[in-house]
């Protein structure tokens, strides 16, 4: 009778320890099957990274852009890439006037300011566009900049001139253009002088002028070939050798 029932519990014992293995065997298909069906993580690759900053267009135009990025190692103002055309109206009337005579010839100032013009698009044929825009940076080499005759004088002197404009664009519409892409700005521009003193300092002045710039920020201008600037930017169409007054 005892060994009856030992036997009973060894078999209630196996049959249990038996389920027991059976399960756990059966929990494992099922975890092994749940996990199989779950997708891999995911793991960005180089494409797929965006860059620093964020998502941006790449045809987008960061703040602060310049043409010539070394320009001002050259005592220029840089050119700005922009649509703005108070903010290029403001560099653009700097720019006729900022200059180191230590760092570049007056030639090399006059050749880096024709890059900011661009053809008149007022004018249908080419010729004529051609020969307009030639006139304006003739006007602007015999009406607008400092002579050479001052530009010798301060260059003997180790001198610089650093124009900053002041107060309020005044904008004019420019008559016959039918775009009305084209602007002429008018600021106050404050002009500082700086030469050596001949003792090993130097001495500055200001002078007040107030200036004109024609300007055009449509598709119609012509951006500095090899550069980040593109159709549309504003360009420099012409420097006025007097204010134009609203």
């Amino acid at each position: 009778m005892m060994a009856t029932q030992g036997s009973g519990r060894r078999s209630m014992l196996g049959a249990i320890v038996g389920g027991a293995v059976l399960v756990a065997a059966i929990v494992a298909i099922v975890v092994s099957s749940l996990l199989a069906q779950q997708p891999p993580s995911q793991t960005a690759t180089p494409d797929e990274t965006e860059p620093a900053g964020g998502t941006a267009s790449v045809t987008a135009t960061p703040e602060g852009a310049v043409v010539d990025p070394d320009a001002a190692q050259q005592g220029w103002t840089p050119e700005p890439i922009t649509t703005d055309p108070e903010v290029y109206i403001r560099a653009a009337l700097e720019t006729a006037s900022t200059f180191d005579t230590q760092a570049s010839s007056r030639e090399e100032w006059l050749a880096y300011l024709d890059t900011w013009f661009t053809p008149d698009t007022r004018y249908n044929d080419p010729v004529d566009q051609d020969a307009a825009l030639r006139a304006s940076r003739t006007e602007m080499r015999q009406g607008v900049v400092l002579p050479a005759e001052e530009w010798e004088s301060l260059a003997r002197e180790d001198g610089r001139v650093v124009a900053t404009t002041g107060g309020a664009v005044t904008f004019v519409p420019v008559s016959q253009d039918p775009s009305g892409d084209m602007l002429i700005g008018t600021a106050d521009v404050t002009l500082t002088f700086t030469r050596s003193d001949g003792s090993g300092g130097e001495t500055s002045y200001e002078e007040q002028v107030r200036v004109s710039v024609q300007v055009l920020c449509g598709p119609g201008s012509v951006p500095t070939p090899d550069t980040a600037q593109l159709a549309g930017d504003c360009k420099v169409v012409r420097y006025f050798t007097e204010p134009m007054e609203p």
